[in-house]
């Protein structure tokens, strides 16, 4: 059985979900922005195989501390910061840090960080580099499949129902299971705090991220990762294409390169057990 609470670290608190045993080695999962970004399918698996596994919301989505998510306050290695204070406040030695999306920045840069915090690194559907134009050798967002991406008018964030279909419209777009992106945009509406517009879309969009100072550049950075790190990657990401996780996993030393074959932004249930099994080996 799972539980949901919320945890103090970095003088905010931070809604977490726990799963297996809490005297096992931990895995650290950062949504992008909730944490219903991660799979439950790929939280129990791992727990299964010997883990403790606790996935957890970003600031100013879920059940973490909500303040204003038009201005936030905070920076991105304000995040980062979050990422090793919860891993402290866990307990139980360095962590598996695992980032998806945009938690996959904020993974990158805690690791680079907080470097005694964290024992094992996974990155999933992210890259190097801040919101923004790239770099000039990553490949940018796919401008046809963003046109009509954003080109859909905005649903009335407090209706339900519209926030739903909204998403599942989204994920047929981006290439991800619309079934699956409905059933988890009820969930995220459902533990959305307060009925403010801004909150919702914050919780369902991420849209805070693109708000934040993320400065200084980390890229530069990434050789001087020491970790076992594993990057996964869908073939079919339009998002954040292919290349950006190839660069990521060449600058690392030592990484793992997955390609999801049949995935785009999101893990699909097809990949779960792959998935699941490529991060059991980084320990």
């Amino acid at each position: 059985m799972t539980r949901i609470i919320a945890v103090s670290a970095n003088e905010i608190a931070l809604g977490i979900e726990s799963f297996g045993d809490d005297g096992a080695p931990l895995v650290l999962l950062a949504g992008g922005t909730t944490m219903l970004s991660w799979p439950d399918a790929l939280c129990e698996r791992l727990a299964a195989g010997g883990r403790r596994v606790v996935r957890y919301d970003l600031r100013d989505s879920g059940e973490s501390t909500t303040a204003d998510p038009e201005a936030p306050a905070y920076t991105l290695r304000g995040l980062a910061a979050d990422a090793a204070a919860l891993a402290d406040a866990l307990g139980g030695g360095p962590a598996h840090l695992a980032g998806i999306g945009v938690g996959g920045m904020v993974a990158q840069v805690a690791a680079l960080d907080h470097p005694g915090t964290f024992s094992a690194l996974t990155l999933v559907g992210t890259r190097a580099v801040a919101p923004g134009p790239p770099d000039d050798d990553l490949p940018d967002h796919d401008q046809a499949t963003m046109s009509r991406l954003f080109a859909r008018p905005m649903p009335d964030w407090n209706d339900r129902e519209a926030v739903a279909e909204f998403a599942a419209g989204g994920a047929e777009i981006l290439g991800d299971d619309p079934a699956a992106a409905r059933a988890i945009a009820a969930r995220i509406w459902d533990r959305t705090p307060g009925t403010a517009a801004p909150v919702h879309m914050a919780n369902q969009l991420g849209m805070v991220f693109s708000r934040l100072d993320c400065t200084p550049r980390w890229r530069e950075r990434l050789p001087e990762l020491d970790i076992p790190t594993l990057v996964v990657h869908g073939s079919r990401d339009s998002f954040f294409p292919v290349g950006n996780g190839e660069a990521i996993a060449r600058e690392i030393p030592g990484a793992r390169l997955l390609i999801l074959k049949e995935a785009a932004t999101a893990i699909p249930d097809t990949a779960v057990g792959e998935v699941t099994e490529a991060m059991l080996t980084l320990g």
